[in-house]
């Protein structure tokens, strides 16, 4: 993929879609584009997070463990990041996330990240939304698993 449309698809990207495209540019060329094919491990959970991953193409599972085993908890598709808990937290990692089919992704290092969430309000607004959204969802997820218990 070109520079050109990495830029293109980041503007699309809706914590990146009000960086200006000089910025947005920079952001295309520093991070290293991955391929990934279906089944394959973009990390574990409980490893250390020094990335954040935007999806080009396709979608990935985000699972969790368990005591009877992964559970499924999201899939992520295109335009979306995933990741960036543990690099915003210094934490381990919160959830295991594998592709579903071949996967293109952009690995935004965590040094990066954290320099774009502190030089653009519009990323640390977007960030916080996409994790209150996530939260919501997780606690909608153990209302009803605990009362269909």
């Amino acid at each position: 993929m070109s520079l050109d449309k990495e830029l293109e698809l980041l503007k699309q990207v809706p914590m990146f879609s009000n960086i200006a495209d000089s910025n947005l540019k920079l952001l295309a060329f520093v991070c290293e584009r991955l391929c990934y094919a279906g089944g394959e491990v973009l990390f574990k959970q409980g490893s250390e997070g020094d990335c954040a991953y935007v999806i080009i193409e396709r979608h990935v599972n985000v699972t969790v463990d368990s005591p009877s085993g992964p559970i499924v908890v999201a899939t992520l598709k295109e335009k979306q990041i995933v990741g960036e808990i543990a690099i915003l937290c210094d934490v381990p990692r919160t959830a295991t996330v594998r592709a579903a089919t071949e996967v293109d992704a952009l690995r935004v290092t965590k040094d990066l990240f954290i320099k774009l969430s502190g030089e653009f309000l519009q990323v640390a607004v977007e960030v916080m939304r996409e994790m209150s959204h996530r939260l919501q969802a997780t606690t909608s997820q153990l209302t009803e698993s605990v009362s269909s218990t």
